[in-house]
C-alpha cells in the first residue's frame, strides 16, 4: 500500500457503521498533466506503460470501474482498491 491503508483503514473502524474505502491509482492517462510539454507527457506515458504488467497506462474508465465495487458492494470497508496495471508488482 502507498500509505492511504492505514489511514483508511483507521476511518473505517471510526466512522462505522459507514463505509470507508479508498480508490489509489497509478499512472492515468487525464488531463492533469497538461501542464508538460507533449513529449515529456508522451515520455511519461510511454515508460510508464513499457514499465508495467499490463503494457499500458491506465484510463479515467479504468479508474472509475475500480469505484464501482466498493460503492455497490455492501460488505466492504477499510479496503484499498488499488488500480495501478500491476505497478505495485515491479
Amino acid at each position: 500500500m502507498r500509505g492511504d491503508g492505514a489511514l483508511t483503514r483507521a476511518l473505517a473502524l471510526e466512522l462505522a457503521p459507514l463505509r470507508v474505502n479508498v480508490v489509489s491509482p497509478g499512472v492515468v492517462h487525464t488531463e492533469l498533466r497538461r501542464d508538460m510539454t507533449e513529449e515529456d507527457r508522451r515520455g511519461l506515458f510511454e515508460s510508464s506503460a513499457a514499465a508495467l504488467p499490463v503494457g499500458r497506462v491506465g484510463t479515467p474508465e479504468d479508474v472509475a470501474e475500480a469505484y464501482l465495487y466498493p460503492m455497490r458492494g455492501g460488505y466492504s470497508t477499510g479496503s484499498v482498491v488499488v488500480v495501478d496495471g500491476g505497478g505495485l508488482l515491479v
